[in-house]
Formats: structure tokens, sequence, C-alpha cells
């Protein structure tokens, strides 16, 4: 069974909106490998309406290097409850809200690598309270940004047990927590 990862940037006071912005100077060559090598171990990149569209906005225009034209390359699934305009980046298929669960379950139990999750909210959300999240991978950059949008919401609360811990030379820490049943 394949295992969804849900990858996503935070400050260390748990913001993650605005990534661009106060992530990129932290990102050596070990936090490019490290998410090059967890990239590559996806083929399938599952994503809200909200970050897709803004991914979109970017990632057709990159490549011309292994990391990019492997997430360009791969499918994407986008969750929305209403029209999204997947033509600008593709491969991607809309998965309605209401049928999340049933898709995104059939999806895990085919055969292939990884799907990965970019960003985080309601759909980590939902994947996590219905058993089918296998991990957070969250990036702690050493960044205060003082407010914002935050990692969890109160609809989040599961319990976790820490699996990993990996350090960069730049501060950034990616702790990999994945849900359990206690």
């Amino acid at each position: 069974m394949r295992r969804i990862i849900a990858s996503t940037y935070a400050t260390l006071d748990g913001c993650i909106d605005d990534p661009h912005e106060w992530s990129l100077r932290y990102n050596d060559e070990a936090a490019q490998k490290y998410a090059f090598e967890l990239t590559l171990g996806a083929d399938t990149l599952l994503l809200g309406r909200v970050t897709y569209e803004g991914m979109a906005q970017a990632w057709p225009n990159m490549g011309g290097n292994p990391y990019a034209d492997h997430v360009n390359a791969i499918p994407k699934y986008v969750v929305a409850s209403g029209p999204v305009d997947t033509a600008e980046w593709g491969p991607a298929t809309v998965i309605p809200g209401g049928e999340l669960v049933g898709t995104v379950g059939g999806l895990k139990r085919q055969d292939g690598a990884d799907i990965l999750i970019w960003g985080s909210g309601r759909l980590t959300d939902d994947l996590a309270a219905a058993g089918l999240l296998d991990e957070y991978r969250i990036w702690l950059y050493p960044v205060i940004k003082g407010g914002g949008r935050p990692l969890f919401r109160p609809a989040s609360t599961c319990p976790v047990e820490l699996a990993d811990a990996v350090t960069f030379d730049s501060g950034v820490v990616v702790l990999t927590y994945r849900p359990t049943t206690r």
C-alpha cells in the first residue's frame, strides 16, 4: 500500500502562509537534496485547491532540472468543492470534496510510489481523521513570523509519534510524525 505524506513548511511559531517570503534563504544543499529525494519517492501529488492554484502559477514555468521536471510530469489530484482550472498545470484531476476519502483510499491501494501532499489544511485534517494520512513531514524554519495561517487547527487534533528528525546546517529541522491510534 502506498504512503500518503504531508510535507509542509512552517515557521518556528507555527505559521505556514507565504513560505516563499521566509523559507528560500534557508534551503541549503542538504535540504534541497532531502526535498529532491522525498519528491522523487512520490509519483503523485495531492493538493487542496488553494495550494494547487498558487503552485499552478509558478511550476509550469519551471523546468530543465530533474526536480521540477518530475513535479511537472507526475499526476496531480486537486481536492475542491467547486470548479478548478487544471489546464495550466497537469496532468491534473479534480476530486470533489465529498469524494475525498473514497477516491484517496482507492489511490492509496493502487500500486505505485508515495503520494505527496504539499501544504496543510482541511485536506490533511480529513485524511488523518479517516486514517489515510501516514506521515507529517514538518519542515521547521528558524523564523518567527509573529502571526499568520497556523499549521494546525482544532480539526487537526490527533495523537502522533515522532518517527524521525533531520537537522540541516541552515537551522531547518524536518520532523516526521506518524498519526497513532493511542
